[in-house]
């Protein structure tokens, strides 16, 4: 089939890092897709190498007609040429819809909205509901809902096919740290950072100076606050940081399978995180509303069911700690072995639960199919 997916890039690369993903996975399974998108520089060092199967063009510049399935990212919308159908024979593609009064080759694709991940019970009820509706020059339609999530009622989450396999062969990754200039003593334990701003960043870097502590700084103004309190010696006590570029995603995964504790931000880190299996701390983008209050809590209450009580409880404070909707200090769950052990644990568990459900791309060309 061909697909044509459209993305706006907010901020904050991660809409972007989601479509490039789902693009790429579609791709990868015999599809051909074309990604449209609003501003695509991000992609230069995010996937320089492109991929086979996928186009990318601006968001305007996706010729009118030839879609089997048109994707809106976020609810973000689509180009106006999305449904025109294929211009006349002899003329030359543009942005604007077809001369007025020609029908030829018309006919709608099928029209996915894929929204944001979420834990929250709205998830399950909201998944594949329908929104008929009819824009300005174009014919009525039916958008359908597929909604990302934990659970066989949703979405599900991003995994290439073999990415575990992939994971567990990789192994601790010292080559590959070592590749980029890195190279981790015996006695450190590894930590990833990637987040926004952040209030509790003082308080991490107590609690990781404790203990041996190699701690990567991934580009972002959390990093840029390590860096103003660390100085330039980016030490302090048995703690040492260090910043790394920018990277490509494949690089990023790499980076996550690398660490023992990966604090990441948005969901497309989110989701990597889960599928390196190893201790994560989740920051969520702040929403002027509140709404990401109630997404953490979903969040936390699905990732920590099974969790033994004292865990549930210090990653629960942990959390709501790290995302600003708790007064707490930050509890000593990253200093203490015998919780880090607990978590990694867990963590392995859930997502080798989650790993036994399908895929998104897989689910997403299941519902398709279903709709045409």
């Amino acid at each position: 089939m061909q697909w044509h997916l459209f993305c706006r890039v907010v901020d904050n690369f991660g809409d972007i890092g989601v479509a490039w993903r789902l693009a790429c996975d579609l791709a990868a399974r015999g599809e051909s897709v074309r990604l449209g998108v609003d501003d695509a520089s991000a992609l230069g060092w995010m996937a320089p190498q492109g991929a086979d199967g996928v186009e990318v063009v601006g968001w305007s510049d996706v010729a009118p007609g030839a879609a089997d399935v048109v994707v809106e990212l976020f609810g973000g919308g689509r180009a106006a040429s999305a449904l025109a159908p294929a211009l006349p024979p002899g003329a030359s593609p543009s942005n604007a819809l077809p001369p007025k009064g020609w029908r030829g080759g018309a006919r709608v694709p099928v029209l996915v909205n894929v929204e944001h991940l979420s834990a929250e019970p709205f998830v399950e009820r909201s998944h594949g509901l329908p929104s008929p509706g009819e824009r300005d020059g174009e014919p009525p339609s039916t958008t359908w809902f597929f909604y990302p999530g934990f659970s066989a009622a949703t979405g599900g989450l991003l995994r290439e096919p073999g990415l575990l396999e992939r994971r567990r062969a990789f192994g601790r990754g010292d080559d590959w740290l070592a590749s980029r200039g890195i190279v981790a003593r015996a006695d450190e334990r590894r930590v990833s950072l990637f987040s926004y701003r952040n209030v509790a960043i003082p308080e991490l870097l107590d609690s990781l100076a404790a203990e041996p502590t190699l701690l990567v700084l991934m580009p972002g103004a959390a990093a840029d606050q390590v860096a103003a309190s660390l100085g330039t010696s980016l030490a302090r006590g048995a703690l040492r940081a260090v910043p790394v570029p920018r990277m490509s995603q494949a690089d990023f995964d790499r980076l996550l399978w690398s660490c023992d504790l990966n604090l990441v931000r948005g969901e497309d880190s989110l989701v990597r995180a889960i599928w390196a299996g190893a201790p994560f701390v989740w920051q969520l983008y702040v929403q002027d509303d509140g709404a990401h209050v109630a997404k953490l809590a979903a969040f936390l209450d699905r990732f920590l069911a099974g969790a033994p009580s004292g865990l549930a409880s210090a990653l629960r404070t942990l959390f709501e700690r790290w995302n600003g909707t708790a007064s707490a200090p930050l509890p000593a769950a990253m200093a203490d072995a015998t919780t880090m052990a607990a978590w990694a644990a867990h963590c392995r568990r859930w997502r080798d639960a989650l790993a036994t459900q399908d895929d998104l791309a897989a689910r997403l060309l299941r519902f398709v199919e279903s709709k045409r």
